[in-house]
């Protein structure tokens, strides 16, 4: 085929990047820890040293999801409203604590909720559909929003300290009859109700006023009339700084028609990767070792995130077993690093590899740059993007699928 040439235009000038990770949840900070010390230090190396992928950002759960042996929140007392009972479990101070702890490397952590305590909500059940109880402003909000700051406290305990929260891990989600694992439904508007006048306030009156807040968190297909519910309103705007996208609906809500409007109405806001895997759809299997194809998935998916001005990307699990757990609905995924816990060893996987050709490479502050093909790929289809660095340094990353 006859040559590609790609040029660089460094006066063409896009967004900035924040980074990109995974995250720790229940499941993973078990899997991670089930392994002997010397292969628990060396995965950890894997992800966030400079001999490794060199991850920034790591997401949390606050308290179970899914990826956890039950379900549970920090404060299961009815009608705690003073959250007197609050506490962090085992899975934070012995789990995730303690594998964050191992990270030398400066980390932006950032935390979701899926489900509040089954007392605020209107299905009084972890699971299935079910808002908070009453309306923006009431105890059952601030209650809520006050969960957050304690949440923010007892971490600082063990010296992690958060770069931003989102406000609801798939809001959607809690809409949806029957819904299997934990979850708390908002509509935009709710979403935006409880930020103005309880999520927003609560956060700014703490010693945490300097957290960055991520509506939401939720497959893009909702933008960008989501981003407009709850943006355009100057009373909750002004205590919020990005929109979390996860990419589990991309096929049905393509990037021109929701996150390039939300870009150009909002440009001030960043707009954040918050989770992907693959297996999670019924027609997919879980675990498969070794799969390529996964990986250009992945590729694929952060190409055309950062060529949309997408500022990071945040992959699900960091770690599973070999049946893409533990999950306590047994809702099995795949994961870039799979542990064989009997054997004491684990697999880096293509997804793996192809994710280090971000996160190695883009660091958090490089900007994205023109690239210019000097004509229609027909032959070959090839994806890539270029980076302006903070050490002045280009980089250029192309994907042949």
């Amino acid at each position: 085929p006859a040559d590609l040439v790609l040029t660089v235009d460094t006066t063409q000038r896009y967004q900035k990047v924040k980074g990109f990770g995974g995250s720790v949840t229940d499941a993973a900070a078990m899997n991670i820890l089930s392994l002997p010390e010397t292969a628990q230090d060396h995965l950890l190396r894997s992800y966030f040293s400079e001999e490794g992928l060199e991850y920034n950002l790591v997401r949390l759960p606050m308290a179970s999801c899914d990826f956890s042996l039950h379900a549970y929140t920090y404060d299961d007392v009815p009608f705690d409203y003073e959250l007197t009972h609050f506490s962090l479990r085992d899975e934070d101070t012995k789990l995730k604590a303690s594998a964050l702890a191992m990270s030398k490397q400066p980390l932006s952590l950032y935390a979701s909720p899926w489900t509040s305590p089954t007392w605020m909500k209107t299905s009084e059940s972890f699971v299935g559909k079910g808002t908070l109880k009453g309306q923006a402003g009431d105890k059952y909000h601030k209650t809520w929003a006050n969960y957050f700051v304690r949440f923010l406290d007892e971490y600082a305990k063990y010296n992690l300290t958060f770069w931003a929260v989102t406000a609801e891990n798939e809001p959607s989600a809690g809409l949806i009859n029957n819904y299997p694992f934990q979850c708390l439904g908002f509509t935009a508007e709710q979403q935006r109700d409880f930020i103005a006048w309880d999520l927003g306030p609560a956060l700014a009156n703490s010693s945490h006023r300097h957290i960055q807040l991520i509506i939401l968190d939720d497959n893009r297909l909702h933008l960008p009339h989501w981003a407009k519910v709850v943006l355009e309103d100057e009373k909750a705007a002004r205590y919020i700084h990005g929109i979390g996208i996860h990419w589990y609906l991309d096929f049905i809500g393509p990037i021109q028609d929701t996150v390039v409007p939300t870009h150009e109405l909002f440009p001030d806001y960043f707009i954040l990767a918050t989770e992907a895997c693959i297996g999670a759809h019924f027609w997919e299997r879980d675990v498969i070792l070794g799969c390529w194809d996964r990986g250009n998935q992945y590729s694929h998916s952060i190409l055309t995130n950062l060529n949309h001005f997408v500022a990071g990307w945040t992959d699900w699990n960091l770690a599973l077993d070999l049946e893409g757990g533990p999950n306590w609905v047994k809702n099995y995924v795949d994961s870039p690093v799979i542990v064989d816990t009997s054997e004491g060893i684990f697999y880096k996987q293509p997804m793996f590899y192809h994710m280090g050709h971000f996160s190695k490479f883009i660091p958090e502050g490089s900007q994205r740059v023109g690239l210019v093909a000097s004509k229609e790929s027909k032959k070959v289809d090839l994806e890539y993007t270029a980076f302006l660095r903070p050490d002045g340094a280009v980089v250029v990353v192309v994907l042949n699928r």
